[in-house]
């Protein structure tokens, strides 16, 4: 038995992508609003083995938000210092994640979306060595950012000139930069 998700959605043009976007959307509405005293508590009790599971969480545009809370409320319990590299690791970690999904799975949509007229245009008319650039720069905004990393990922992930090693020591540094960011403020505030 084959599954299908064109078969399930035949109307639908993208439907792997529709699937991910759904699934961000649904998330929000299950975690916002929500009382994270529970969680909170659970990875305080965790130490930094917490803080590298709040790094994790960090990478995921549904969990971002709560992750960010954590991040400012574990800054006056942990050494910044130690939080923010490893926070930073785990966000590595599940931008990795992110970066395999997106690369594997998501392949052949990607390449189809890349055709279609609005993108097809907007490539023409930018040079190639200055779309490279502002591909990278967009994408590690929002990578160093609270914002969902699935989309930053995504941009990298679906050019063909990121090498796995680059994206590593990219990710990893921008992420931490992040993480620092916001442990400052936590602590300042």
């Amino acid at each position: 038995m084959s599954f299908s998700l064109k078969k399930m959605w035949p109307k639908i043009k993208y439907p792997k992508l529709f699937l991910l976007g759904f699934t961000v959307v649904i998330a929000y509405f299950l975690f916002a609003g929500r009382n994270f005293l529970p969680i909170h508590t659970f990875l305080v009790k965790l130490g930094y083995f917490g803080t590298f599971l709040t790094g994790i969480f960090f990478s995921y545009g549904f969990t971002a938000a709560p992750a960010t809370a954590f991040l400012l409320i574990l800054s006056r319990e942990q050494n910044i210092f130690f939080a923010g590299i490893i926070a930073g690791f785990g966000a590595l970690i599940g931008d990795l994640l992110i970066f395999k999904l997106v690369q594997h799975s998501f392949a052949d949509e990607i390449e189809q979306l890349s055709h279609e007229k609005p993108l097809n245009s907007l490539n023409q008319k930018f040079p190639k060595i200055l779309k490279k650039y502002l591909l990278v720069l967009l994408a590690g905004f929002i990578i160093a950012s609270p914002l969902p990393d699935e989309i930053g990922v995504s941009l990298l992930a679906a050019t063909r000139f990121i090498s796995m090693k680059f994206f590593f020591i990219f990710s990893y540094i921008l992420n931490t930069l992040g993480i620092f960011i916001i442990l400052g403020i936590g602590r300042a505030v």
